[in-house]
């Protein structure tokens, strides 16, 4: 599964978003659903190499661009459209279009979006998987970037701020997961697709986060908590802290940093569908 695998429109409650709609390949009949939330700067590209082997396991996976995320629509300068419940919101939209319960699986910032989700109404999932997303906001040195990031939004265009964070040499969290993605040209392209009030509200998201780890622990899902084995945006104890208290499926994939699904997407697959064929077996263990 490449970046050219075609965009729909996902028509939901809350507006349409953007969406790559793949369906389970495996014979028999589908396992289930999951909907996949790109994380910040990201978009539903981000998982493009996760499809294929899915499906081959017997999920339909849609990947969406969230409201204002480059081929979903959302207003360019009013941030108040982007809090974290807003976006929360439309998730829960989408996933009662796609037809929930659903397997939410949530990378970075849109894990944190996923939790929010998850705390306001868990009917609408089957499991909360949480990609390289920490319990709170994030590292110091990451805060740092997405500041001058943020400043620089708000007196330059676009454009320029593309070059801006070229000259930074970007890290994942910045620049997104480019590899086997398209490169930098469809970076640039979702870059220039992105409003700048999303930007702006969800970086701010990222650097306030606070810890909600024992609300969602309250929560009766089964929980997942994947990363790699190396991240800079929050550091893996942190990550493995989190999947204790939430008495979570824990799995680090080996030579993947802050985006498995783009690292190592073969082993995070496997890894995701795993975890919900094992739900299936024991339907009545939420943990």
């Amino acid at each position: 599964m490449t970046p050219s695998s075609p965009s729909t429109r996902l028509r939901t409650s809350r507006g349409e978003f953007a969406v790559v709609d793949v369906p389970a390949t495996a014979s028999g009949a589908a396992k289930g659903v999951a909907l996949l939330l790109p994380g910040y700067t990201g978009s539903k590209e981000d998982f493009a190499l996760l499809h294929a082997p899915l499906a081959a396991r017997g999920y339909r996976t849609v990947a969406v661009d969230g409201r204002g995320q480059y081929e979903s629509d959302g207003p360019e300068h009013d941030e108040s459209a982007y809090t974290q419940g807003e976006l929360a919101r439309d998730v829960l939209a989408q996933a009662h279009a796609i037809g929930a319960p659903v397997h939410l699986v949530g990378h970075s910032l849109g894990g944190q979006i996923a939790r929010a989700a998850t705390l306001l109404d868990h009917s609408r999932f089957r499991s909360l998987t949480l990609v390289s997303s920490g319990p709170a906001r994030i590292s110091d040195s990451q805060e740092q970037r997405v500041k001058l990031l943020r400043d620089a939004l708000a007196v330059l265009s676009m454009a320029e701020c593309w070059e801006a964070v070229l000259a930074m040499g970007p890290p994942e969290e910045v620049g997104g997961p480019a590899r086997g993605l398209g490169g930098h040209e469809h970076l640039r392209r979702r870059w220039l697709g992105t409003r700048p009030a999303q930007l702006l509200a969800t970086g701010r998201q990222l650097c306030t986060e606070p810890d909600r780890i024992a609300e969602l622990a309250a929560v009766p899902l089964p929980f997942h908590v994947l990363s790699g084995e190396r991240d800079d945006t929050w550091p893996v104890p942190d990550l493995d802290e989190m999947a204790r208290r939430l008495k979570a499926h824990r799995t680090v994939v080996e030579g993947a940093e802050h985006s498995p699904n783009a690292d190592r997407p073969e082993p995070t697959a496997h890894a995701l569908a795993d975890f919900w064929d094992g739900l299936a077996a024991t339907p009545n263990d939420t943990r």
